[in-house]
């Protein structure tokens, strides 16, 4: 396929695929996608780990790696914060309230200690030494959310003849991300799973490519709530160099995943995937549960802390959820989430991630077919 995504990152067919799994970004780019390892969650050390098995099990094909440097957060400026004194910053009205929807449910919260040299969650110098880190694999792609890529990394991918991306939500940010050097742009719409804008995929696309036309020529990847190959058929049509997808492979075999969580989201609807910022702190898509419907309904809800705090909140609470879920607890299971979008309504069964690819290229070929079928005899 004739794309600007296609030559810089070495790949057939421009669909990138974003997961926290390293099975999911093996399977996808050996199926001529390209798989993007989120690493929100690693060390230099785990991210070493994690790409040595993607390299034995890639087959030689291209891959990335995606970290998350917010430009905002309660502790922007500070240095060496680290997981136990930020925790001491968490009100006691926010433990309560989960403590006691956990306890509501039968669910046992234990209390893990932390080793005082672990950093803040979303730790901005943890995520560029786990980039220095994965530079030592032949990766092909890093990526960038929540904010401009701190010069750093900017530097990193040119020095290393990498690709910068960084996800944007409104033509403005596209304008910032342009101006301070990245590669490529992923417009990702509110339909998207986990932190996203206001804006819908259909409206950014064309308005991000037409704010950054005056600027530079930078390839813009389509994203949000695209779950199938007519939609990215659709946004290749509106200018798109290709798509960026997420959520559609939480329902693959390979996926990280809980088969709670899987049943969960083929039991769901679009209207399911609810924009709030109790899990992390910023405006997070993910699937509506009891535990969401808590945090944003209950009368006595303390609200959102600012990120990184909520997530010191949230995530212990919801892993204990998730494991009594897999014991059988029936009110843990209504409690289960997990970043999700809206096309999480497309989701009908588990495939496997190759099946996913092959069937994305059927029906992106489709939707050619029936496009040019519309446009008649024109010799």
């Amino acid at each position: 396929m004739k794309s600007p995504i296609c030559d810089l990152l070495g790949i057939d067919f421009p669909l990138l695929a974003f997961s926290h799994c390293r099975d999911v970004v093996a399977a996808v780019s050996r199926a001529g996608g390209f798989g993007v390892l989120g690493a929100t969650i690693h060390t230099p050390d785990s991210i070493h780990r994690e790409l040595n098995w993607i390299d034995e099990h890639v087959g030689g094909k291209p891959y990335g790696i995606d970290v998350l440097v917010p430009e905002n957060m309660a502790t922007a400026g500070e240095t060496n914060v680290s997981y136990n004194s930020l925790k001491a910053r968490v009100p006691e009205s926010h433990r309560a309230f989960a403590a006691r929807l956990l306890a509501d449910a039968g669910i046992e919260l234990v209390d893990v200690e932390i080793s005082n040299s672990r950093p803040q969650p979303f730790d901005p110098e943890t995520a560029l030494r786990v980039l220095d880190a994965a530079f030592e694999h032949p990766i092909r792609l890093i990526a960038n959310a929540l904010g401009v890529p701190p010069r750093r990394m900017i530097e990193m991918g040119k020095t290393h003849s990498v690709p910068v991306a960084a996800l944007v939500g409104a033509k403005e940010h596209a304008i910032r991300q342009v101006n301070a050097g990245v590669d490529i742009l992923v417009a990702q719409g509110t339909e998207a799973g986990g932190h996203c804008g206001e804006v819908t995929t259909m409206v950014l696309v064309p308005e991000v490519l037409s704010a950054i036309k005056p600027i530079r020529d930078v390839p813009v990847l389509a994203a949000g709530g695209i779950m199938n190959g007519r939609q990215m058929a659709a946004c290749m049509a509106m200018g798109a160099a290709g798509v960026w997808t997420g959520s559609v492979w939480l329902a693959t075999v390979e996926s990280e995943t809980s088969e709670t969580f899987r049943q969960r989201i083929i039991e769901a609807t679009s209207r399911d995937a609810v924009r709030v910022k109790t899990r992390t702190g910023k405006p997070a898509r993910q699937l509506r549960s009891a535990w969401t419907e808590a945090w944003e309904r209950s009368p006595d809800t303390p609200g959102a802390l600012p990120m990184p705090l909520m997530s010191l909140v949230s995530e212990p609470a919801l892993r204990a959820v998730e494991k009594a879920a897999q014991n059988g607890n029936p009110k843990a299971r209504e409690m289960v989430t997990y970043f999700v979008g809206q096309g999480v309504g497309l989701i009908d069964q588990v495939r496997s991630a190759g099946q996913v690819v092959q069937a994305f290229k059927e029906e992106f070929l489709e939707a050619v077919e029936h496009v040019n079928s519309l446009l008649g005899d024109q010799g």
